[in-house]
């Protein structure tokens, strides 16, 4: 099932020159960043997902599937190539070896590993991370982390705007220097209202606006016959850059909150002045933060 889901993914590598032959240079920027918003499906299926699934087990794979078939329907019958688009007739594996072998093929995919993989190991590991962090329920985790998808989804087209007026290498490194930033201050753990709530959202604007960009870019420096294939090596490794930071984000998140329950652990020894409770555990109140309970 997940191998024919990824199928569906590489519409995005398709869609890419597609819109890239559609539009002049002056206005691919946008154009890409509009297409771009599809990934708030993101946003969409962390919002309703839970939901669904509490009338049923099956029933968000059914709703899937369903939006797949509508879809294809309608791709069928309104996307369409550019009337003059020269079909190339090297075999698949000449053309991905020649881009590959561009150095800016290299160049765009670290910056999308960056820009596009924090927004999937976000999506990936928000929800684990506010639930184990902050105590939510999975419920509102997840509403959280579609909010953090949404703000990706609105600033990717705002990237991709200012990169039709400005070089987008500099809007790329406009925006990662303030993701980065805010990712400095949500690692000493602010609490969630306000100050962890700004951080993820900044970071999230500055990450949507540098992915918009990141593909304007492509669209400017990759010769047009060569789009395709640059775009699809360059989105896998976005997606690439999404799947290990969620495996070292959630162990260190594990870790910490057993550091967390362990300090909470001394309220429930047997004898007086066997420990002295930490500062997590004089924040709590019951047995809130404590899973072992309370003395």
């Amino acid at each position: 099932m997940g191998f024919l889901l990824g199928l569906g993914g590489t519409t995005f590598a398709i869609g890419i020159p597609l819109v890239n032959s559609w539009f002049p240079p002056a206005e691919r920027g946008l154009a890409l960043g509009v297409f771009g918003m599809g990934m708030g499906g993101v946003a969409l299926s962390g919002y309703f997902t839970p939901r669904i699934a509490g009338h049923g087990d099956n029933l968000p794979s059914l709703v899937v599937a369903a939006a797949l078939v509508v879809y294809a329907a309608l791709a069928a019958v309104l996307v369409t190539d550019r009337p003059d688009r020269p079909v190339p007739t090297d075999s698949l594996a000449h053309r991905l070896a020649g881009a590959g072998r561009l150095r800016v093929t290299r160049e765009l995919s670290a910056l999308y590993a960056i820009g596009f993989g924090g927004i999937v190991a976000f999506g990936v590991h928000l929800p684990t991370y506010l639930k184990t962090w902050y105590d939510l329920s999975p419920t509102d985790a997840g509403t959280k982390a579609a909010g953090f998808a949404l703000v990706t989804v609105v600033f990717r087209p705002i990237g991709g705007w200012f990169s039709d007026r400005v070089h987008p290498a500099l809007v790329t490194a406009a925006a990662l220097g303030p993701a980065a930033l805010m990712a400095i201050v949500q690692a000493f753990d602010p609490p969630l209202a306000p100050g962890g709530t700004i951080a993820l959202l900044c970071m999230a604007a500055g990450l949507g606006t540098a992915s918009g960009s990141v593909f304007a870019l492509v669209s400017q420096v990759t010769p047009q016959a060569k789009v395709g294939s640059v775009t699809g090596i360059v989105g896998a490794m976005g997606a690439l850059g999404g799947f290990v930071p969620p495996l070292v984000m959630g162990r260190s998140t594990a870790r910490r909150a057993r550091t967390r329950s362990a300090s909470c652990c001394c309220r429930t020894w047997p004898w007086p002045g066997a420990c002295t409770p930490t500062a997590a555990c004089a924040d709590s109140s019951g047995t809130e933060d404590c899973p072992w309970g309370s003395p």
